[in-house]
């Protein structure tokens, strides 16, 4: 089984494929376009797309390419996510002037590298940072990356766990060609819009809490090409499957100018 992730060998994502699929052929992706056009056009078997952080908040390019393309949402993984300091061989933490990192693990660690007296400086991949380090060989530099980043690049780790908040979890999507049908435990992904309205959206909500539906998320983003109108990205708890999700997405079809199911997959339980 081929998985693609976006970024170089020894990133988070990475990582989280092996954590969620086993033993399988990582495909690295330069960027997330790429990535899902890897599945789309059969490259890959599935890829596992980061959606949200719960530190960060969400990735919203990913909601974007979701939707433009015609792939099925699988499954979910929720990883931990712990930053190392990490450097080329004999360097010293007093040595280190700058770090290089992917801007969301930097903004993880701000407090920490304040109170180092480090500066940040913003580079494409955590995975990507610790290369770069060991091709250039800098001493004044660490990179911000994961404990195999290190591994993998034969680099050193000066700390582990130094990102300010110990509560940092990426929740991943699985994607891929053909969608499942969960059983038992399941989470439903849909997406869709509304009339500009007034009350079109407190509707829309009512079709779930009228049969006592959890909703674990609700996402909106700009309708491209209709300047003040939304695209609503919302899970909830259950499988499309079920009798009272079925009759909640036909109620909502009678609001919705445009609804559509991404995906109804095994709910991750951490």
């Amino acid at each position: 089984m081929r998985v693609a992730f976006q970024g170089e060998p020894g990133a988070y994502s990475e990582q989280a494929v092996f954590e969620y699929f086993g033993e399988v052929e990582t495909v690295p992706c330069e960027s997330f376009d790429v990535m899902f056009d890897s599945v789309a056009s059969g490259k890959s078997d599935a890829a596992l797309a980061p959606i949200e952080n719960s530190l960060a908040g969400s990735i919203h390019q990913n909601y974007d390419l979701l939707l433009r393309h015609s792939l099925h949402i699988t499954g979910e993984y929720f990883l931990r996510v712990r930053h190392c300091l990490i450097a080329n061989h004999g360097v010293k933490k007093e040595e280190l002037k700058k770090a290089i990192s992917h801007p969301q693990a930097l903004g993880q660690c701000a407090g920490y590298l304040h109170s180092c007296g480090i500066k940040a400086e913003q580079v494409y991949d955590t995975a990507g940072s610790v290369k770069m380090l060991k091709e250039s060989g800098a001493r004044d530099t660490a990179a911000i990356a994961s404990k195999r980043a290190a591994k993998l690049y034969g680099m050193q780790i000066l700390e582990e766990g130094i990102e300010d908040n110990a509560e940092n979890y990426t929740r991943f999507l699985a994607v891929q060609r053909e969608p499942v049908a969960p059983q038992g435990n399941a989470k439903t992904s849909i997406v869709f819009t509304l009339k500009n309205v007034p009350g079109s959206l407190f509707k829309a909500m009512s079709v779930f809490a009228l049969r006592d539906i959890d909703l674990t998320k609700i996402e909106s983003r700009p309708l491209a090409g209709k300047p003040w109108e939304y695209l609503f990205y919302i899970d909830f708890l259950g499988s499309i499957n079920e009798e009272p999700a079925k009759r909640a997405l036909d109620h909502l079809g009678e609001y919705a100018i445009m609804l559509r199911v991404l995906g109804s997959y095994p709910r991750f339980i951490p």
